[in-house]
């Protein structure tokens, strides 16, 4: 889950998109997500100005510290591009509270991630026991596998099953790029975000199963994790609309199965 509020940090993406430039606070999803089931989240970062990216896990960690709250990490902003980033890593490996980095690529230039600095930084990592999210689009998946094979002590997390242009049914493309990032062991895929990727009006469970199935049939169910990718899912519906669908979805599968993807994975990866 991600945590909006403009009167705490800066987000200069957001005046591009109007739908969620307004705040998301941590109590409206908390009321929420009880009400689903959901008893642990981490906070996944919001791409805020680079100047507030400590600004922004500070903030989340006082708010991790509140009575009963539900968030039980952070997966904090990065720029392996960039010099600092081995110091940087240094300070988060002394916090407990981070549990891995998301530099988000599909918003920068493709050769960023082909940089020496920021392959070097990413194969940093390595031993750290955080993990790297790749925020990535379905062209970008060549880049992926790139990254991934010169770092394969990485653990490496995929998001929102590699964000699949549903709305377009775009299926084939994506499909022959997530079955070869699928071939990386030290690759696990989130499930999350996908119904912002289909037409908010038209969607059904049936509409993305096709997505899920071939998600869980290529990295298999050790190797999945879901996520709410609230507030982003309002574009589809909303947190309530998007477990119910992923319940859905799951109707078929063994209780193992589905406890591996719901939570089990989860915890195992990050230590919860």
């Amino acid at each position: 889950m991600h945590i909006i509020d403009r009167s705490a940090l800066p987000y200069p993406w957001l005046s591009g998109v109007p739908d969620l430039d307004h705040d998301f606070l941590y109590e409206a999803y908390a009321r929420e997500a009880r009400r689903c089931g959901i008893t642990t989240v981490l906070h996944m970062e919001v791409d805020v100005d680079p100047a507030a990216i400590q600004a922004e896990t500070d903030h989340v960690a006082s708010l991790a510290k509140k009575e009963g709250s539900l968030i039980a990490g952070a997966i904090v902003s990065c720029r392996p591009e960039e010099e600092g980033f081995a110091a940087y890593l240094e300070r988060r490996k002394a916090d407990p509270f981070v549990k891995g980095f998301r530099r988000v690529l599909h918003v920068v230039p493709d050769d960023v991630s082909e940089g020496a600095l920021f392959r070097e930084n990413i194969r940093r990592i390595s031993g750290s026991g955080l993990t790297f999210d790749l925020c990535t689009l379905p062209h970008q998946a060549s880049r992926v596998t790139a990254l991934v094979d010169l770092a394969p002590d990485v653990q490496f997390v995929l998001d929102h099953c590699g964000v699949p242009d549903i709305r377009s049914d775009a299926f084939e493309p994506w499909k022959a790029g997530i079955s070869e990032i699928a071939r990386r062991p030290n690759v696990v895929c989130k499930i999350s975000g996908v119904v912002a990727y289909a037409d908010a009006k038209t969607w059904t469970a049936q509409t993305l199963q096709p997505y899920i199935e071939h998600v869980t049939a290529s990295f298999g169910w050790d190797r999945v994790v879901w996520g709410s990718d609230w507030p982003v899912c309002t574009l589809g519906g909303g947190l309530s609309t998007w477990v119910a669908a992923t319940h859905s979805m799951l109707s078929g599968v063994s209780e193992t199965e589905r406890s591996k993807l719901l939570f089990a994975n989860a915890q195992r990866l990050w230590s919860l």
